[in-house]
C-alpha cells in the first residue's frame, strides 16, 4: 500500500518523561485515607475525616487533614473504631466544603492509597454529587502492589498495620486518616525499595508490576527506547534477525514497554522476550493501516509465536462447477473459470459442514466422474436412496437438473432461504421424533452455512468495487482517509490540520497500489484483511468520499439470518459450566 507523506503527528512530537518513563523519585505522590460511616457512598456512607501527605523523592512537602460534618449520626461501633464521635464533627466543615479544599491540595499529584477503589471511589462519588470536574488523578493502590510483592514468609495478610510493621513504619495505623496516610507513606516507599532491586524505576514499571514478569524481561525494557509515540506495527527479532512475533499498537513505545514491565503474563510472550535482541517499528498512517500491515508481516514472516493469521493461505472453498451436469466440490484456490464459489473457509471442517448443508438440500450428483451431456452408467448408492437426481443413468433430463442448479447457485450468491427452509423442516421432523443429537448435527451445518454465505457475500461485494475512497473523523479530531481497492488496502492517510482535504485526497488516490481483480468472491488481498477494511467502512462517522463500481449487497442475503444462529451459539455458550466454556464454539459477531 502506499501513502501520502504525513505531517508529524502530536505522537511524534510528544517527548521528555514519557520516552524512558517518569523517575518515580521525580513523581509526586499525594497519600490520603479516609474515614467513613460505613462502605459504600452509593449507599448513603457518608465521610467524616480526609487525611494526606504530599511527598516527592522521600520528602513530606505537606500534609492535609480535616474532620467532615456528615450531616448524620456517625454509628456507634464505627466512632469506636476510629475514635471519631458526632460532637467531634459538630462543628467541621461539610464534604461541600472539605472536598475542593482536599482537590486543590492534590492538583498534579499520583493519588495513593491503601485499597484505593475504596478511598478514590468517595472521593469521586462526592466530586459528581457536587458537579466537581475530577481531575482525571493517576491512581496506585499500596494493597494491590504489596500483594505482588511480600510472600507469606513476610507477613501474613495485606493489611496495612501489617504492612506498617514489615517496612518498620515510624506511624502506628490507627484507623485516623492522617495517621493511616503517614503510615502508607512509610509501606509505598518500602514497597519501592524493593521493588528497586527488581528493576523497577519509573511510574509506569510500578503500576505495572507483576512477579509473574521476570527480572530477565525487565532487563530489556531497553529495547522499546527509540520506538516512536505513533501508531504502527512492532516486530521482535531474535539474534539473526529472524522475527519472533508482530504485533501492533496505536502507541508503540507504550504496548512494547509492557512486554518488559507490565502485566504481561502468558508464559509463551515470556519466552519470546527472553529470545529476542531487537524491536523493529514501522509507523503507519491510521490505526487501521497498521492493522493491515500486522496481517501482512504475519502472512510474510510467519512468526513463531503469533498463533493467528500465519497462513492464510491454508483455506477452502466450496465450488460450483460449470459443466454439462454441475457438482459441488471442495477446493484449495480458486480459478478464473466462471466457476461459483463460497469461501473462504479457514477450516475443512467448517466447508465439510457446509457442503452437506447444500447437499442436504440439492440433489446434485456427488460423484467425481466427468461424463457428456448423455451418460449411461449404473447409478450409485445415492441415487438409490433419493439423494441425487441420478443424471448418470438418464435418471433426470437436463432441464430439470439445470433449474435446481440455478437455485443452487442463488443459494450461494443472493438467498440462502431454500436451504433455511429444507433444513428447518428436517430439525423440526427430528426434534418431533425426540432425536435431538440428529437434530443438532443439521442446526451446526446450517449455521455454519449461513455465516459461510454472508462472509462470501460481504467480501465479494466490496472486492467488486474497483475503488472505495472513505474518510472518518478519528479521535485526535483529524481525518483519516483509506483508499481500498478490489477489497484491499492501497493507501492510508491523515489529512493536515488546515489542509485542503480534496487536494489531499486526489494526492493519495494518485499514489494509491494498483490493485488488478481477483477471481471469484476472493478480494485481492486476504480474506482477514477485507473484513478488517468492512468493519472500518461499516463503523460509525464513516464519510463515503467516492465509490467506484457497486458495493451492494442481496437484500435477501445470507447476513439477515445471522442473528438467530448467533443468538443460539451464544445460549449454548451461557449453558456450559464456568469452568468448561473454554470448550465452546466461539460466537461470531452480528455481521451488518
Amino acid at each position: 500500500m502506499s501513502r501520502a507523506a504525513a505531517t508529524p503527528s502530536r505522537w511524534e512530537a510528544q517527548r521528555g518523561f514519557d520516552e524512558l518513563g517518569r523517575p518515580l523519585r521525580d513523581v509526586t505522590f499525594c497519600v490520603v485515607d479516609l474515614e467513613t460511616t460505613g462502605g459504600s457512598a452509593a449507599a448513603g456512607s457518608m465521610i467524616t475525616e480526609i487525611g494526606a501527605v504530599k511527598v516527592r523523592g522521600g520528602v513530606v512537602l505537606g500534609e492535609f487533614q480535616t474532620l467532615v460534618n456528615p450531616h448524620a449520626a456517625i454509628p456507634a461501633f464505627i466512632a469506636v473504631l476510629t475514635g471519631i464521635t458526632n460532637s467531634m464533627v459538630s462543628d467541621a466543615p461539610p464534604i461541600e466544603s472539605a472536598l475542593p479544599a482536599f482537590l486543590e491540595f492534590a492538583a498534579g499529584t499520583v493519588l495513593v492509597a491503601h485499597n484505593a477503589p475504596f478511598d478514590v471511589g468517595f472521593l469521586r462519588h462526592f466530586a459528581n454529587a457536587q458537579d466537581l470536574t475530577w481531575p482525571g488523578f493517576e491512581v496506585l493502590c499500596t494493597a494491590k502492589l504489596a500483594r505482588r510483592v511480600i510472600t507469606r514468609d513476610d507477613a501474613p495478610n495485606c493489611k496495612l498495620s501489617s504492612l506498617a510493621q514489615v517496612f518498620n513504619a515510624t506511624t502506628t495505623p490507627n484507623h485516623r486518616a492522617l495517621s493511616d496516610a503517614r503510615a502508607t507513606v512509610d509501606v509505598l516507599h518500602g514497597l519501592m525499595e524493593r521493588l528497586g532491586g527488581l528493576g523497577v524505576h519509573t511510574l509506569e514499571e510500578l503500576q505495572t508490576f507483576t512477579a509473574r514478569v521476570s527480572t530477565a524481561q525487565r532487563r530489556k525494557r531497553h529495547l522499546a527506547e527509540g520506538l516512536p509515540h505513533a501508531p504502527g506495527v512492532y516486530l521482535f527479532r531474535d539474534d539473526r534477525s529472524r522475527v519472533l512475533y508482530v504485533g501492533t499498537s496505536k502507541d508503540l513505545r507504550t504496548r512494547v514497554r509492557t512486554y518488559f514491565t507490565a502485566s504481561e503474563t502468558r508464559s509463551r510472550m515470556g519466552e519470546m522476550v527472553g529470545l529476542a535482541e531487537s524491536v523493529t517499528a514501522i509507523t503507519c498512517a491510521t490505526p487501521l493501516e497498521a492493522e493491515v500491515r500486522e496481517l501482512r508481516l504475519i502472512a510474510e514472516h510467519k512468526p513463531k509465536y503469533n498463533r493467528r493469521s500465519r497462513f492464510p493461505e491454508k483455506v477452502h472453498f466450496i465450488k460450483l462447477t460449470r459443466e454439462p451436469w454441475p457438482r459441488l466440490s471442495m477446493v484449495r484456490r480458486v480459478l478464473d473459470d466462471d466457476a461459483d464459489y463460497l469461501g473462504p473457509f479457514s477450516s475443512r471442517k467448517s466447508a465439510e459442514k457446509s457442503l452437506a448443508a447444500l447437499h442436504d438440500t440439492f440433489p446434485v450428483r456427488q460423484c467425481s466422474d466427468r461424463f457428456g451431456a448423455s451418460p449411461s452408467r449404473t447409478p450409485c448408492v445415492l441415487a438409490e436412496m433419493g439423494r441425487c437426481l441420478s443424471p448418470c443413468d438418464g435418471g433426470v433430463d437436463p432441464t430439470t437438473y439445470a433449474a435446481m442448479v440455478r437455485s443452487l447457485r442463488d443459494s450461494l450468491i443472493r438467498s440462502p432461504d431454500d436451504v433455511v427452509d429444507a433444513i428447518s423442516r428436517r430439525m423440526t421432523a427430528l426434534a418431533d421424533l425426540e432425536r435431538f443429537e440428529e437434530a443438532g448435527v443439521h442446526r451446526d451445518r446450517l449455521a455454519t452455512f449461513v455465516r459461510a454465505a454472508a462472509r462470501t457475500q460481504r467480501l465479494s461485494a466490496l472486492s467488486r468495487c474497483p475503488e472505495v475512497v472513505a474518510a472518518r473523523r478519528e479521535d485526535d479530531g483529524r481525518w483519516a482517509v483509506h483508499v481500498v481497492r478490489h477489497g484491499r488496502l492501497a493507501a492510508a492517510g491523515v489529512i493536515p490540520p488546515g489542509g485542503d482535504a480534496h487536494h489531499y485526497v486526489d494526492q493519495l488516490r494518485a499514489g494509491a497500489e494498483t490493485v488488478s481483480d481477483a477471481p471469484g468472491p476472493v478480494p485481492a488481498a486476504t480474506a482477514a484483511e477485507t473484513e478488517k477494511l468492512l468493519r472500518w467502512l461499516e463503523s460509525p462517522g464513516i464519510r463515503l468520499v467516492d465509490v467506484e463500481g457497486d458495493w451492494v449487497c442481496p437484500v435477501g442475503g445470507a447476513t439477515r439470518h445471522l442473528a438467530i444462529h448467533d443468538a443460539v451459539t451464544h445460549s449454548r455458550v451461557s449453558l456450559v459450566p464456568f469452568d468448561e466454556q473454554r470448550l465452546a464454539p466461539p460466537v461470531a459477531s452480528p455481521v451488518r
